[in-house]
């Protein structure tokens, strides 16, 4: 999914042909790294429509001051038809301010690439893994895990708009203590399933009412005959019946918020295949374990640390701030241990590329996981972290209290069928993953800019009624309106301030698409979108004032299919940056 070179590549590209240009008359050395040469958008919009770097990227190699650098640029580029003026400003940025033709003809451009406009080949290819929500299936999912489920989907949008080809991955935590806990909780059910009073639950097994479907389920598949056998006999067949159950629920619950995950990997198939003795094997053959003995924990209560020999892998050879212990005395492996296989078994699937999204409290285990990954590799393989903070749910201000130890919170389901699948996934990419997130149902059920999933969705099913509006009318009918006519206008009739920003804000939206696809920050969408929606609603209200600004004016036809042509591009800016959040483009809102 590409599409044709977008305004801000175009430009960065006509500014590596004018420093060649001031290489070949002697101004700039022949040998210069173009790289980091960026084009953005100045941050004081007062300085122009662009600006590049290129000055402070090139003063280094260049042995010349990035003013100098800088004054070179502006003078060379300055030539060039598709800009008005080229200025300067310290400490060595270029200012480009575009001509309103060159601003227009980003509307053709949008037109004409339609559904993958602001798609890029920044991937070109490359296989990428992100691994996403892997709760324990040990119980329905609830609010803490919505945020990284809808995060790390949306990741996976955005790499894929981007040219990957992106794997979408659950790991699922079925060898620990906790899938026995789950099994005998689940055989407790089972009891009662039968008739027998269980009385209360015992505050070490898990007391949600979602098992009593499952006890039922063994009690109707299996009669009493479980009564009778040994706890070390049912106990694997209990546990399987009730990890198949929760995972089928929590795919049914990852439906609701429009998610499907094409590979669901399990701990305890990699332990059976012999994963963990592969890594402890290659490790060996590195020279990275040894037997040692750590240093007691920093702040820790050293009066019950004991000194002990442990299997320790040398991770702080790799980044990591100390070594770490792989075998517990007992022989088995730590958790650590398990997870270093899980991440070697990705690596053995063909995923050099590697994303987990986890909550905010595993943020101490990021550096020797990431050791890890880069000492079996050999580097060639990475690592990124996203860490998700949590998520306050609020009703009219007020904090909802939860608790997962009594088995009071609210799930997923409950949810999103009170605020919506739209809502839900827009508000928990409305702040950057790594900070806090209010969830005010209040809020989001409000039909005002503040908030910001309506007034998005405001602006594109706005746009459709004045489509609409004007497919009705008798004097636009013809063959200029069909979209390939309309791409090809020149679009004289759009000389407003209000219609030339909202056309500057669409041209930055691959720009913004790869942006974020760089940075792994798919909240960049969604700031991207609102602005763009704001863009778009002050020039509704202008028109509102000033009749001359109004979308739809038949006596004007000319000016009316300019403005047509205009709404169709935002209609499918909106809906491509929608696309991207797995949030609908309604067409139609009623009030």
């Amino acid at each position: 999914m590409n599409s044709p070179p977008h305004l801000f590549a175009l430009m960065r590209q006509k500014l590596l042909t004018g420093l060649e240009t001031l290489q070949q008359d002697g101004i700039l050395p022949p040998a210069l790294d173009t790289a980091a040469i960026g084009i953005d958008v100045p941050r004081d919009r007062g300085h122009g429509d662009l600006a590049s770097n290129a000055a402070l990227s090139l003063a280094k190699s260049a042995g010349k001051p990035p003013m100098e650098i800088a004054a070179a640029i502006a003078e060379v580029m300055g030539r060039d038809e598709d800009f008005s003026s080229v200025s300067t400003a310290a400490p060595g940025f270029v200012n480009f301010t575009l001509t309103d033709k060159r601003i227009l003809a980003t509307l053709g451009e949008i037109l004409r690439s339609g559904a993958t406009y602001g798609a890029n080949s920044l991937g070109r290819g490359a296989r990428v893994n992100v691994e996403y929500v892997s709760a324990n299936p040990t119980g329905p999912l609830h609010i803490g895990h919505v945020r990284g489920a809808v995060f790390g989907d949306a990741l996976a949008n955005l790499l894929q708009w981007s040219g990957f080809a992106v794997g979408r991955e659950y790991y699922i935590n079925d060898a620990g203590a906790q899938v026995d806990i789950l099994a005998r909780s689940a055989f407790l059910r089972y009891r009662e399933a039968l008739g027998e009073d269980i009385g209360a639950i015992p505050e070490d097994m898990y007391p949600g009412e979602y098992l009593r479907v499952v006890g039922e389920t063994l009690a109707r598949e299996h009669g009493k005959s479980l009564l009778q056998a040994r706890e070390s006999d049912w106990l694997p067949m209990v546990r399987a019946t009730s990890i198949a159950a929760m995972m089928a629920n929590i795919r049914a619950d990852l439906r609701l918020l429009g998610i499907e995950q094409e590979t669901f990997t399990s701990e305890r198939g990699i332990l059976e295949d012999g994963g963990v003795e592969h890594v402890l094997a290659r490790l060996r053959e590195e020279g990275l374990l040894y037997e040692g003995v750590l240093p007691p924990p920093k702040g820790g209560n050293i009066a019950d640390w004991q000194p002990r020999k442990q299997t320790l892998f040398r991770s702080s050879a790799f980044g990591d701030d100390a070594d770490r212990p792989l075998l517990k005395t007992d022989g088995s492996g730590t958790y650590f241990l398990h997870d270093i296989a899980y991440h070697f078994d990705k690596y053995r699937r063909g995923f050099e590329n590697m994303i987990d999204v986890w909550g905010a409290d595993h943020g101490g285990y990021v550096k020797r996981l990431q050791a890890s990954v880069n000492a079996l590799t050999g580097g060639r393989a990475t690592l990124d972290v996203k860490l998700c903070q949590i998520v306050r749910l609020l009703r009219r201000g007020e904090v909802v209290k939860m608790s997962k130890r009594a088995g009071e919170f609210t799930t997923l389901e409950a949810l999103v069928r009170e605020a919506g699948r739209d809502a839900t996934r827009f508000m928990m990419l409305y702040r950057k993953n790594d900070a806090p997130l209010d969830f005010d149902f209040a809020k989001v059920m409000e039909r005002s800019r503040d908030n910001p999933v309506f007034y998005v969705q405001y602006a594109h099913a706005r746009a459709c009624s004045a489509l609409r509006m004007a497919a009705g009318i008798a004097e636009l009918a013809g063959d200029e309106m069909r979209l390939s006519r309309l791409a090809e206008r020149d679009f004289e009739n759009l000389t407003h301030d209000k219609e030339l920003e909202l056309i500057k804000r669409m041209a930055a939206f691959p720009h913004v698409v790869e942006g974020a696809a760089r940075a792994h920050e798919p909240h960049r969408i969604a700031f991207y979108l609102y602005d763009l929606a704001a863009a778009f609603h002050m020039l509704w209200s202008e028109g509102k004032r000033d009749a001359t600004l109004r979308f739809i004016m038949p006596q004007h036809r000319e000016a009316t299919l300019d403005r047509v042509a205009l709404l169709r591009a935002c209609t499918r800016v909106l809906a491509n940056g929608l696309a991207i959040l797995g949030v609908q483009a309604v067409e139609e809102m009623r009030q």
